[in-house]
């Protein structure tokens, strides 16, 4: 059955997005329509008294002083709209032009954009009947807006450019037609109204919030099962410890990791060795994992606020008839909540590639070289590692902050921009990788504790344990690896191991 989101303006939740992310209809909310009709008068009496306004009856950026005349108001949207579809590149997957079209009506649902709720009835009609606009990813700097991926977007209501419809490229014309739709007839400050907003830059980033989420919880559990594997010690996840630090992530992480070890007959076994103290990257996951939690869950609200802000410019207040230019289109918080949750997804990987190494180091797991029987005939996971090494390293370069570069736009009017698009697309590339270098340490783990039968991990990880061999079955002889990979890291991006952590660890979930 599939689910739908109702959309009541403002009031998106960070479940609803992920929801829609994952193929959920929407419904917009009717009782938004009168403050929708509402904003519309307010622009029609701005035109009828003859009152010149930003975005109605002027150019636009470089040009806002020029003033526009009432018989060229529509070819004026028309040719807005048609100017800035300039985007380049791969176009943006189907999860994230869904949550940029929900996120646009949300917005504009809002009653403060002047445009009618025709417009928003037929974006959601091209929504629930998966005709999406093609939207090339590359070519916006995140102010004023995303001008270009929302020009895409909005030349599918007119007909202009291409859509995906049923797995097939065609003409967005062919895509109205489909439906029974008539390209809209954009009146004064619609085509405005369509483009200007952060929909693109923080769809981008949700997308890279829910990824983020679902490698944290794999690698949760791929940490858990390699303690067990190097027989490593539960100790510093006392809550005591967390305790008096005070810092929430890492009480509750602390807490993950208790929980996935209870019942573990491999713990068990050597509760009074002489081993002291485990690394680093065993003993002090509450401590890393628990900042990365901390911020993720500060990047996440960060982006359940924008996905409910009306970002368009300018804004338009039916209370007084005021129509005011401001700066709400700046993705300012976007870039910088973005490179926050870069760091922290690439801190996630570059912890669970020190765990590899760990595994497959005699002298520090007490396991055999590089997790294989008859070592030198065979290499085991030598080269895996190097592949968790290779994506670990990349993340460092991928992870640099983006919000603090800025190239002046449109004749130095726009003359700081917020790189927010790219700061938020890249997630996307870091999360795969971390995913690559978190399947690599789920197997080495798992191999870790089949060394150790017939002694068992606890009932969880055995879970999770079948998880993995239904995909990849121990490794008793060296094989063609890349496949083994490839499965478990599907695992981990499709967000297999979310079951493992609380519902109320994550924001999304």
């Amino acid at each position: 059955m599939t689910t739908t989101i109702k959309i009541t303006p403002g009031h998106l939740t960070l479940a609803d997005c992920r929801a829609i992310y994952d193929g959920a209809k929407i419904e917009l909310d009717s009782a938004a329509r009168p403050a929708v009709e509402a904003s519309v008068k307010t622009v029609k009496d701005i035109i009828d008294n003859d009152e010149t306004v930003y975005g109605i009856n002027t150019g636009f950026g470089r040009l806002a002083r020029t003033s526009i005349p009432a018989d060229k108001l529509k070819e004026l949207q028309v040719n807005l709209v048609m100017s800035h579809a300039t985007c380049t590149g791969q176009p943006m997957r189907h999860s994230v032009v869904r949550l940029i079209m929900a996120l646009k009506v949300n917005a504009l649902a809002r009653g403060h954009s002047g445009i009618q709720w025709k417009v928003l009835e037929n974006l959601v009609t091209l929504y629930n009947n998966e005709v999406y606009p093609v939207i090339p990813e590359k070519g916006s700097v995140g102010a004023s807006g995303d001008l270009g991926p929302l020009a895409h977007m909005s030349c599918a209501l007119l007909g202009i450019g291409d859509v995906d419809y049923q797995g097939s490229t065609i003409p967005a014309s062919d895509g109205l037609k489909k439906l029974n739709l008539e390209p809209v007839d954009l009146g004064p400050k619609e085509g405005l109204a369509l483009l200007n907003g952060t929909q693109a830059s923080t769809s981008l980033a949700l997308a890279g919030l829910f990824l983020a989420e679902n490698t944290f919880a794999a690698a949760i559990v791929g940490g858990s099962l390699s303690v067990d594997a190097a027989m490593g010690s539960d100790a510093p996840f006392d809550p005591r410890i967390q305790t008096v630090r005070g810092h929430s992530g890492q009480i509750d992480v602390a807490e993950l990791y208790r929980n996935l070890l209870e019942g573990s007959d491999i713990r068990n076994s050597h509760l009074e060795c002489d081993r002291v103290q485990d690394p680093y990257s065993l003993r002090c996951q509450p401590q890393v994992m628990g900042a990365c939690l901390d911020h993720l869950r500060f990047a996440a609200n960060t982006f359940a606020i924008e996905s409910n802000a009306i970002s368009d410019n300018p804004l338009v207040f039916t209370d007084n008839g005021d129509v005011i230019s401001g700066g709400n289109f700046h993705a300012e918080p976007v870039a910088m909540s973005s490179d926050v949750l870069a760091i922290s997804l690439s801190e996630i990987g570059a912890l669970s590639e020190r765990r590899i190494a760990l595994l497959m180091d005699p002298a520090l797991s007490g396991l055999p070289a590089f997790l294989v029987e008859d070592g030198g005939v065979n290499s085991g996971f030598m080269i895996a590692q190097v592949t968790a090494a290779a994506l670990a390293s990349e993340n460092k370069t991928l992870a640099h902050p983006a919000s603090i570069d800025s190239l002046p736009t449109s004749a130095n009017q726009e003359d700081h921009v917020s790189m927010a698009t790219f700061a938020a697309r890249r997630l996307t590339d870091i999360a795969e990788n971390v995913a690559g270098v978190v399947a690599v340490e789920l197997l080495a783990a798992a191999q870790g504790i089949d060394f150790h039968k017939p002694m068992k991990t606890s009932p969880d990880l055995l879970e999770a344990m079948s998880m993995i061999r239904e995909k990849a079955p121990y490794y008793d002889k060296d094989r063609y690896f890349a496949p083994d990979i490839e499965a478990i890291k599907s695992l981990v991006l499709g967000g297999k191991f979310l079951k493992f952590i609380s519902s109320s660890a994550l924001p999304s979930q």
